[in-house]
């Protein structure tokens, strides 16, 4: 990345004449940053209606860091993370060894989150170094922000404005910094390394039409090498290359969202890939209650050659968000998901309040057609007094039929922000 940060730093310098270098000061580098200080603690507890006892997690994640002024357009940013366990590990961290409890996903460990050399101007921007990168909504690039140890990605990042309403973005990735980290140990698998390596691209094109119309368009090269789809599926197995497009807009209050994609395997993946993806959803929001629906399809795929599961996957993805706070459809079944989804949210007593429906059912014929009913309750509120203090409790209820096992996890969380 060393050259990249080189060229960064000439393209500054040669952007301004010899009068506007002599009246910036290096000094602003400093005087005009911010200090970052973040803490969040959270209990967590999971219920699952098997042999597994239940997790019962208090864990504390810390953060420091720097955000720097500009000089030039040019600025640094870093920033350092701490995940610490309180009192007993009663749960499966992935890295403790206590697997006879369920899977709360925060091990214990220290590591720097971001660290990035940034140059803005004002037809865009570029980024190299350790940062977070989020596209669109998530659903394919994210940085799974909801569990304490933070998914960060090692590469550079250009985005250009050339018009008004046009934002094309490019990014390589040689290292992806995974929630499971920082360190791997003799507890981990294929399926949970702390750093997923191989080489990654990602182009993405959005154009804002009008407030009724922005179209993105995306193709996704995921080279992901040690990673696999399952515990007994070979390495690279979730390298694919998957190219969308989406359309979203509101139209006279009500918005909209329909989404297509393609997913080929790519890179050093031994599996031959082919599956679709499909969204459709609507929102409206009357007397301050936002309401939303929506279809989701992550589609199965079967060569008939019993190669194992080839259907749609989002590894890289923010998959909290979507498909249950539950968390049950990490990896998509191999028969694939349908997902039917009903969800409001409102301000309340000073906060807000959230219900989601989800009704989830498999995308290709199969014995076990509909996997089970899930319902998600939180509430969030600012914690008055201290100003960047807030308070979160939050409820999901994955009621199992022909998938998994019926659910239960309860959060408290409070997280202070400066």
């Amino acid at each position: 990345m060393k050259p990249l940060q080189l060229s960064l730093l000439a393209l500054a310098i040669a952007g301004g004449s010899a009068q506007a270098i002599a009246s910036e000061e290096l000094g602003n580098l400093f005087s005009g940053g911010k200090a970052i200080v973040d803490a969040r603690y959270r209990y967590e507890f999971v219920d699952e209606d098997n042999a597994k006892d239940h997790a019962n997690a208090q864990t504390l994640r810390t953060r420091i860091g720097f955000q720097s002024g500009q000089w030039y357009g040019i600025s640094g940013l870093v920033e350092a993370d701490n995940v610490s366990h309180i009192g007993d590990e009663g749960f499966n961290s992935t890295r403790n060894g206590q697997t006879q409890y369920s899977t709360v996903a925060d091990p214990d460990g220290s590591e720097i989150n971001q660290a990035l050399l940034r140059y803005d101007h004002q037809y865009g921007s570029a980024v190299a170094g350790r940062q977070r990168i989020n596209l669109d909504n998530q659903r394919y690039i994210g940085g799974v922000a909801w569990r304490q140890n933070e998914q960060t990605y090692d590469g550079g990042l250009v985005q250009l404005k050339p018009l008004t309403g046009l934002t094309l973005t490019a990014a390589y990735i040689d290292n992806v910094n995974s929630i499971f980290g920082p360190d791997n140990g003799q507890y981990d698998t294929i399926t949970n390394p702390a750093n997923i390596e191989g080489h990654s691209q990602l182009f993405n094109a959005q154009y804002v039409a009008m407030p009724e119309l922005t179209v993105t368009g995306y193709v996704y090269q995921l080279g992901l090498d040690n990673i696999a789809v399952a515990p007994k599926t070979a390495l690279g197995t979730l390298a694919s290359q998957t190219n969308g497009l989406r359309l979203n807009g509101v139209i006279a209050g009500l918005s909209y969202t329909a989404e297509y994609a393609q997913q080929k395997d790519y890179a050093d993946n031994p599996n031959d890939l082919d599956s679709n993806y499909y969204l459709a959803e609507l929102g409206y929001t009357l007397a301050g209650v936002a309401l939303k629906g929506g279809y989701e399809v992550l589609g199965g795929s079967d060569d008939g050659k019993g190669t194992g599961n080839l259907a749609f996957q989002t590894p890289l993805a923010t998959k909290h968000a979507f498909q249950g706070w539950a968390d049950v459809f990490l990896t998509t079944p191999e028969e694939g998901i349908k997902d039917a989804y009903l969800g409001a949210s409102l301000p309340l007593f000073g906060g807000t309040a959230q219900a989601v429906y989800h009704d989830f059912r498999a995308d290709q014929s199969s014995p076990r057609s509909q996997y089970g009913e899930e319902l998600d309750l939180s509430y969030a509120h600012p914690i008055p007094g201290v100003k960047g203090l807030v308070g979160l409790v939050k409820y999901a209820d994955y009621d199992a039929n022909d998938f998994g096992v019926d659910t239960r996890k309860f959060w408290t969380q409070v997280q202070y922000s400066y």
